[in-house]
């Protein structure tokens, strides 16, 4: 089975997570700069077979598309340009930043090792890609 990947779009930095091969377990995988997803992605899709992306859908509080919005659009425009025959899902990732924040909290790192960005972003992709997976769960148990 191939692995599902998550991403977390941002103007300077995108986080990233994958699912394991049998597609159960989500994992933060890295944070990169967004100017070079693109190539990332390319040698990435060269040695792990990817049979999905999940991309953050950032929305308002009150579910409204923003200015953000605009621009992961913009960025799953090129993703479909450079991977056509891999599927792109936007996800909600309301309060996904938020749930990182109190997370890394929990884990009792020094403050220095918490407010180090690229570790923010890539468990907002891992908490994008699980919360992806249990509602694809959750439909599959409901039907």
């Amino acid at each position: 089975m191939a692995r599902i990947m998550a991403l977390d779009y941002g103007q300077k930095r995108t986080g990233i997570a994958v699912t394991d091969p049998m597609q159960m377990i989500a994992s933060p995988l890295t944070t990169i700069s967004t100017y070079q997803a693109i190539p990332f992605l390319q040698k990435y899709t060269q040695k792990e077979s990817i049979s999905l992306f999940v991309i953050g859908w950032p929305l308002q509080l009150d579910g409204q598309e923003g200015r953000t919005t605009r621009l992961v659009a913009s960025f799953m425009r090129m993703l479909k340009r450079y991977f056509p025959k891999i599927p792109i899902i936007p996800y909600d990732e309301r309060f996904t930043s938020l749930l990182a924040q109190y997370g890394l909290l929990q884990l009792d790192l020094p403050k220095k090792k918490r407010q180090e960005k690229g570790r923010l972003d890539r468990i907002s992709a891992a908490i994008i890609l699980d919360s992806f997976m249990e509602s694809k769960h959750t439909l599959a148990l409901k039907m």
